[in-house]
């Protein structure tokens, strides 16, 4: 078992807890709306998953951004109480009748998961009038969570989804059971905080004079040499990380076996699943579409790569922004002049980091697989699951020494700045969208990922990272994937490098508020 490592967070960043909150856009479209207003948000529970995770940071954003915020937690089951406490969000006294009134009062109420369809339906029998102000951001993609909340989807303001799969999946069931919804449903992924992006070394509003991105970069690296020494690694041991509820859905048996063969050297060669120099060559082409916002912003690149064999066609095109579009991204950050200029300070780091990986010649240091798995205490743990996962590292003594446990916990900078690879091997229909993929790719991770649900938008298969299929079929696929980024590292770095400005370009802050402010403005009580 190791970690948590936030004592070492601390020390390394020199911050404290008031240090590690964002700060509002003021001049952002967001924090004009919800500026004075009073918002009622609904938690289903307090645990340390992406769900409530999404609603502690929208809360604080919120507050950030001058709002009045009274937040409702159906279950305080979980460990987020504290973190709740530190950034000073209060929580009404009951789930019933003061809750009631309290969202009667407020300008706009935003559930958070599927599981508030209890609280929601109880909601509207006492205020129907209430479902005008109401915007329902489901972040579940299995059925179970629709047939227990569809008899009242179309009371509903708006709903609003993760990512596109899974948007069109409830749109599908809704006309299996012929659900008219008030309002076509918006997609609202999630970024990854300024807190991580901070720590990762991407700009944030955390930045300032002092801690300059480059200064961050730095410190990230010292991160992770600290961290790696404390879980007692050596440079030569290539850790795999994945963090998440402990259960059947997550897939860590599954990931487990594959890495048993790695282990065991009991898997097929394969010619390369990725050719380097086509990822060298896509990394240069993006990185000069950045050079080419940054210094002429006349628009912006699309990249189309077609494999013939093991050549690579690369074709560039450039579409023409209107000018709206350019005062958007010019809205979108709290300078726009200091964005430009981490944004720019960011690509030359990166750059840097592109010339040493070209000049890189394939290592002759054998890597030693290892891996760590969370998150240990969380609440969606399933036990009898665990104590599976027990029973097969005890039969073989070889992959016992492989494997590593960490807590639950929200200081994860640490364990991603530690990682050399993120595997995010969910099971069935998917992830809805997946916060620790981008999480993992904004510190530079490639990403190995089932082929289903939000990891199939978020991971370009061969490009950010490596997909395989669900079930125990995949198994072998994965293990050789895992087996090439051990024997390719500067391949995964990357790998790395391209989902980082995947993160950039897509899942920051600013990205999830600027539609967030879309979804709210359909619905906030008109003043």
């Amino acid at each position: 078992m190791v970690g948590p490592f936030g004592d070492i967070e601390d020390r390394i960043f020199e911050w404290s807890p008031e240090k590690r909150r964002g700060t509002c856009d003021r001049k952002g479209s967001f924090a004009r709306l919800v500026w004075s207003r009073t918002i009622v948000l609904i938690f289903h529970e307090l645990s340390m998953t992406g769900a409530p995770l999404s609603m502690v940071e929208l809360a604080t954003e919120l507050l950030s951004c001058g709002s009045y915020v009274k937040v409702v937690v159906l279950s305080k089951k979980g460990g987020l109480m504290s973190e709740l406490d530190r950034r000073g969000i209060s929580i009404l006294e009951d789930k019933g009748e003061i809750s009631f009134k309290a969202a009667m009062k407020a300008d706009l109420v935003v559930a958070g998961s599927a599981v508030s369809s209890s609280w929601i339906e109880q909601y509207l029998k006492r205020n129907p009038a209430g479902s005008s102000q109401l915007v329902w951001w489901i972040m579940e993609n299995r059925q179970e969570y629709f047939n227990r909340s569809k008899h009242i989807l179309s009371q509903v303001k708006l709903l609003t989804f993760l990512s596109d799969v899974q948007s069109k999946q409830w749109l599908s069931w809704c006309n299996e059971a012929n659900i008219k919804l008030k309002s076509q449903p918006m997609v609202v992924p999630l970024s990854v905080n300024d807190e991580l992006a901070f720590a990762s070394g991407i700009p944030s509003s955390l930045n300032t004079p002092v801690f300059t991105v480059e200064k961050m970069t730095e410190k990230s690296d010292l991160l992770r040499t600290e961290v790696r020494k404390e879980m007692g690694l050596s440079n030569k041991d290539f850790l795999l990380m994945t963090l998440g509820s402990v259960n059947p859905a997550k897939g860590q048996l599954l990931l487990l076996e594959a890495a048993h063969l790695v282990s065991v050297q009991n898997i097929s060669q394969r010619e390369p699943v990725v050719m380097e120099n086509e990822l060298s060559l896509l990394l240069d082409s993006r990185q000069n579409e950045t050079s080419m916002k940054n210094g002429v912003g006349t628009g912006a690149f699309n990249l189309e790569i077609n494999q013939a064999g093991k050549k690579a066609e690369v074709r560039l095109r450039l579409n023409q922004t209107s000018g709206a579009s350019k005062k958007r991204k010019r809205r979108r950050s709290r300078s726009s002049n200091l964005s430009v200029r981490n944004d720019s300070k960011t690509m030359k780091q990166d750059q840097r980091k592109l010339r040493r990986l070209l000049s890189d010649k394939p290592r002759s240091v054998e890597q030693t697989l290892k891996i760590l798995i969370g998150s240990i205490g969380s609440k969606s743990n399933k036990v009898l699951y665990v104590k599976g996962l027990l029973k097969f590292l005890s039969e073989s003594s070889n992959m016992s020494k492989l494997v590593l446990w960490t807590r639950t916990t929200t200081r994860v900078a640490s364990l991603y700045a530690a990682a050399d690879v993120y595997i995010i091997n969910s099971q069935g229909v998917g992830e809805t969208f997946g916060r620790v993929t981008i999480e993992a790719m904004a510190f530079g991770l490639p990403v190995l990922g089932t082929d289903a649900g939000g990891t199939r938008e978020i991971v370009e298969d061969k490009v950010t990272g490596l997909l395989h299929p669900p079930g125990r079929e995949g198994t072998e696929t994965l293990a050789q994937n895992i087996q090439f980024l051990l024997n390719n590292p500067s391949v995964g770095k990357k790998m790395g490098l391209l989902g980082r400005k995947k993160v950039q370009e897509k899942y920051l802050k600013h990205h999830t508020y600027s539609k967030l402010a879309e979804a709210f403005m359909k619905c906030m009580k008109v003043k």
